[in-house]
């Protein structure tokens, strides 16, 4: 170092500069020098390595490095260069004067840690955009994941720069917060909590982004909108937002409707009451009635045993449902008598229709309600229903 500073003060002599001033002056200019090798690697870097690097990523076939190598990770790489030069060359000029060589370089080191936690957080930023293209990790919940990471690396940072700014061992710091665990545990509880269920839900696939979940005791019913460290956010179907830990879809229980849409066929479960005293014995009108309609065979007319219309319309209505373009007939279908109560006999409709989507399912529901509604009356049979006011009203008219 003696050595450079003789170069430096006889080149300021050479040039004109007395040499009693050359003490200062050569640190001066020693300094000036540092900066100025520092902005210039750095303009290189920007100008030269940068678009090099961006020449290559475009012209591969993959997405994967458009993202890793994007701008505001190669920003924070130029930032890196700075502080490491200038920590290299400070002692040149500064030598003799260690208390403030030694703020320098504390300097330095904390900027250094900051830009180097910033590259990481914009690195892990973008693994998550490279997670989120590839097919098999876009609906798993790891941003949850990453977030944890990111918290980890900036207690790593916090802690490294308080021991630069106290001059104490990082081991030592990380004794101390071993000894308050049990505070660290309290303030992070919802941290750890998430980051455990975000690994519980990622690997036993209970939960992805795009999912229609129902959980009653949070409101919630629609879909995921993001996983996260913290919160799970459901936009339900009213445009509300509700938002739940990620612990508590691992405590409680939760539906998913997820297998549902995975099936290809949504359910239909409807049933009404049949008024009692309409359920008879088919007369030969009725069984001609029938036949002319296809909806009983020659042999079932001939047979021995008496036809009841209420079999005959359930008959009817299996192989409609079986027919039905927008009913699925690869899944269960199947029309069955409930327990019969005061209320008549309950007849249930139980099929699936081909499309999951909640307009074509209420459509194709209601068309299958409304068929079901009309045809009653032609088998002699009458729903039944509790006596409103009109009912009352046209009971007195007779009376």
């Amino acid at each position: 170092m003696n050595e450079l500073h003789d170069r430096v003060a006889d080149l300021l002599l050479y040039i004109g500069i007395d040499k009693t001033d050359t003490s200062w002056v050569s640190r001066v200019a020693l300094v000036l020098a540092a900066v100025i090798i520092s902005y210039t690697c750095t303009t290189l870097f920007k100008y030269i390595i940068i678009p090099s690097v961006r020449r290559i990523t475009s012209r591969t076939k993959a997405t994967w490095d458009d993202y890793l190598f994007n701008e505001d990770l190669m920003r924070n790489v130029r930032r890196l260069i700075p502080p490491i030069i200038l920590y290299l060359l400070l002692p040149f000029a500064f030598e003799g004067m260690p208390i403030l060589l030694i703020i320098l370089h504390k300097g330095c080191l904390i900027y250094l840690i900051v830009n180097t936690i910033l590259l990481i957080r914009t690195f892990l930023n973008s693994l998550y955009d490279i997670s989120n293209e590839h097919e098999t990790l876009r609906d798993r919940p790891l941003k949850g994941i990453y977030q944890m990471i990111k918290l980890i690396v900036f207690g790593i940072g916090a802690i490294l720069i308080i021991s630069i700014l106290i001059d104490q061992n990082a081991g030592r710091i990380l004794a101390g917060l071993g000894a308050s665990a049990a505070v660290l545990m309290l303030i992070f509880k919802d941290s750890i909590l998430g980051l455990v269920a975000g690994v519980q839900l990622s690997a036993n696939d209970m939960l992805r982004p795009g999912d229609w979940i129902t959980m009653n005791k949070y409101g919630a019913n629609g879909y995921v909108l993001e996983v996260s460290l913290t919160t799970v956010k459901v936009q339900n179907f009213d445009k509300t937002i509700t938002t739940i830990p990620p612990y508590a879809l691992v405590s409680d229980s939760f539906q998913n409707w997820r297998g549902m849409r995975e099936s290809g066929g949504r359910r239909i479960m409807r049933s009404v009451s049949i008024d009692m005293n309409s359920v008879h014995f088919c007369t030969t009108e009725e069984i001609k009635m029938f036949l002319s309609k296809g909806w009983i065979s020659q042999e079932e007319a001939n047979g021995t045993e008496q036809l009841v219309n209420l079999q005959i319309f359930r008959n009817y209505m299996l192989q409609y449902l079986r027919t039905n373009p927008k009913i699925n007939d690869q899944m269960m279908t199947m029309v069955r008598q409930l327990q019969p109560s005061t209320e008549g006999v309950p007849l249930e409709l139980y099929c699936f229709t081909r499309s999951c989507e909640w307009i074509e399912y209420e459509q194709a529901q209601g068309e299958v309600m409304d068929h079901f509604f009309a045809v009653i009356p032609q088998f002699g049979l009458r729903v039944y229903q509790r006596p409103t006011g009109a009912d009352l009203n046209a009971l007195r008219a007779e009376v």
